[in-house]
């Protein structure tokens, strides 16, 4: 045997320098190698355009996606200063080539060129190259055109002179290498959220999307000449404001805390916290910060002038943000982002600076403004006196054991395996179809809970209204996570919660109102992947004694091709319809069945779908319904 000091030695050590190192472990640097990855790759490319127009020498950026036989394929188009060409000599290369093939470097480092930016570590670009299969940068810089290539982070070309051009700015087009990346498709949806996010915070700046894709041609721009407010009118587009749009704007030292804030007759709260232009999806000292100077100048307001004497109710901090929309964002130098990916401010100093901005403002202006400072009390009482009536009747259900787990409600039909692994529950629309699958079921790992029509439509109902629901406490006990400040994903009772619901409108609504609850109050159990939704088929088609299950309307005309002539035809109204036999075959038997998780990829998003669902508008819900309600993919695990 080898000596233990033999075995591990210098010999062993393996140093992965510039790009070999980013391709080795893509994560450590984008966070995924799926979709999100893939974008994160293109936000960087258009981040590095933003920071040029922020230090104000850019104020048009185009994004293109087109694609070939393989994947897709980005070009981000700015017309800032153009990124530097001449020699640096410690490297023997041009600044170009040394920015888009080696890690820590830039001016970003250096306050004196770009005073804030997104771009903290200096691997941005670099990034970008090393994971793609190819990157084609042309630069227009000082009357000079140049261009310079490269593939999977190594130059393939020397920078060259192109010829003379009164133009400036710079193009990176790029396409992410299939052998890092899961997907090569770039998410519109998402790009364009992220596109309108940033002229909402960098107004004037004119940001083009061209997606000549899958056989099309679709163009839009992104402008905004308010800013954040905008923003705000944005995400409240659909609300009923109950106040108007507070804003404010002020530098201290070197950092530039901007916010603006409106409250809505809505339960929940929605606050958009960005630094630098990025998003902060997990917050950080600026959120907290923010929070605390809400918190505080509603309370000292209200105490002031004694708002709250005949309620003798508490108010706490959530009280204060019931209904709240918020944009807070920060410009600074040297922030410290928690990982390459910037989810979470680490700054310490800036959670007093956000604080003391906004506390002096809110405080000045309740004070100025009467009208809105009484609506926003008024609301604020009620969310307190609300939330109060709510934890009264979770500690009454709590002393007789409905949310605890111990005592699981009648109307489930549970499974005999307890490993929530293995176990999955079926959340099912009405008695009959609840009767058939009891029936059908797998009982040793397939466990039934029947609904009675839909449940309450939490995104329209308070707090206490929600926990009184027959329906939701059901739903609770059985899932065993408890809820609210008592929730934990991990206790889950089945890591796969399949909602079975009609493959119709109404069942679609069914679908929608469930999901709505978890979104809002079980949110973890979506981010793990527990939550799915069944799909059953459509139609039954018969041809001598064969019988076949189609699941959309595109299934069956490829069937009746198929086929040729058909002896029956079965449109299937409601699960209510099938036997047993017939549901297990067909929307229960894991060998056989469609499956589609529910996933959340991106929280804005996700915002923006439930509120064109859920809320006071009927036209765009029901739109929605009709155009989606069948077009599910198929997948199971």
């Amino acid at each position: 045997m080898e000596p233990e000091n033999e075995s591990y030695n210098a010999s062993k050590i393996v140093v992965l320098e510039g790009v070999l190192g980013v391709r080795k472990r893509p994560g450590m640097y984008i966070g995924s190698t799926g979709s999100a990855g893939v974008l994160h790759l293109l936000y960087e490319v258009v981040d590095n355009a933003v920071d040029e127009a922020i230090a104000g020498f850019c104020k048009n950026i185009s994004v293109k996606l087109t694609q070939d036989e393989n994947g897709d394929i980005a070009e981000v188009s700015d017309d800032g200063r153009g990124i530097p060409v001449d020699t640096m000599e410690k490297y023997n290369k041009s600044a170009l080539e040394v920015i888009m093939t080696t890690l820590h470097k830039g001016a970003k480092f250096n306050n004196d060129v770009y005073k804030v930016s997104g771009g903290l570590h200096g691997v941005g670009l670099t990034v970008v190259n090393a994971l793609s299969e190819y990157t084609e940068v042309d630069v227009k810089r000082n009357g000079h055109a140049y261009k310079q290539t490269f593939g999977k982070g190594i130059p393939t070309s020397e920078l060259k002179t192109l010829g003379d051009t009164a133009e400036r700015g710079t193009t990176i087009k790029f396409k992410p290498d299939k052998e890092i990346f899961s997907t090569l498709t770039f998410d519109s949806a998402l790009l364009k959220d992220r596109l309108r996010n940033t002229t909402f915070l960098n107004p004037g700046i004119r940001i083009t999307l061209i997606d000549d894709r899958f056989g099309g041609h679709e163009e839009e721009t992104f402008f905004s000449s308010e800013g954040i407010k905008d923003f705000i009118k944005y995400i409240n587009k659909d609300a009923t404001a109950i106040s108007s749009i507070i804003y404010s704007k002020k530098q201290e030292d070197t950092t530039v805390v901007e916010f603006a804030l409106q409250y809505t007759d809505s339960y929940e709260e929605k606050i958009e916290p960005f630094v630098n232009n990025i998003k902060t999806g997990e917050g950080g000292t600026h959120l907290s910060g923010f929070h605390a100077a809400i918190t505080r100048a509603v309370l000292n307001y209200i105490e002031d002038n004694k708002l709250n004497a005949k309620g003798n109710v508490k108010i706490v901090g959530e009280d204060t943000r019931e209904g709240l929309t918020a944009v807070i964002s920060v410009l600074m130098q040297n922030p410290e982002f928690e990982g390459q990916t910037k989810e979470k401010l680490g700054n310490v100093h800036i959670k007093g600076i956000v604080d003391g901005i906004v506390y002096q403002y809110l405080s000045q202006y309740l004070e100025e403004h009467p009208v809105d400072a009484k609506s926003l009390v008024n609301k604020i009482v009620l969310a307190a006196t609300a939330r109060e009536s709510a934890r009264k009747a979770r500690e009454m259900v709590r002393k007789k054991s409905i949310f605890d787990g111990t005592v699981l409600p009648g109307k489930l039909a549970d499974c005999i395996i307890d490993d929530p692994e293995k176990t999955e529950l079926f959340i099912v629309e009405g008695q009959s179809a609840g009767g058939s699958s009891k029936q059908g079921r797998d009982k040793n790992i397939q466990a039934i809970l029947p609904l009675r029509g839909k449940i309450l439509n939490v995104e329209k109902a308070s707090i206490d209204k929600i926990f009184d629901n027959a329906e939701i406490k059901t739903m609770i006990t059985a899932f065993g996570t408890g809820i609210n400040e008592t929730f934990n994903a991990e206790a889950i009772r089945y890591k796969k919660i399949i909602i079975m619901t009609d493959a119709d409108v109404d069942g679609s609504h069914i679908r929608t109102l469930l999901l709505t609850f978890f979104y809002r109050y079980m949110k973890k159990i979506i981010e793990n992947g527990y939550v799915y939704a069944a799909m059953p088929p459509l139609y039954k088609v018969t041809k001598g004694k064969q019988e076949y299950y189609c699941y959309s309307d595109d299934e069956l005309a490829a069937k009746r091709k198929e086929l040729g002539d058909i002896d029956g035809l079965q449109r299937y109204k409601g699960l209510g319809e099938m036997n047993e036999n017939q549901l297990w075959e067909t929307t229960m038997n894991p060998a056989n069945r469609k499956l589609k998780r529910i996933t959340i990829e991106d929280a804005t998003r996700a915002e923006e779908l439930f509120r064109i669902l859920m809320g006071i508008d009927v036209v765009p819900r029901r739109k929605f319904l009709h155009e989606h309600s069948e077009q599910v993919k198929a997948l199971d695990v």
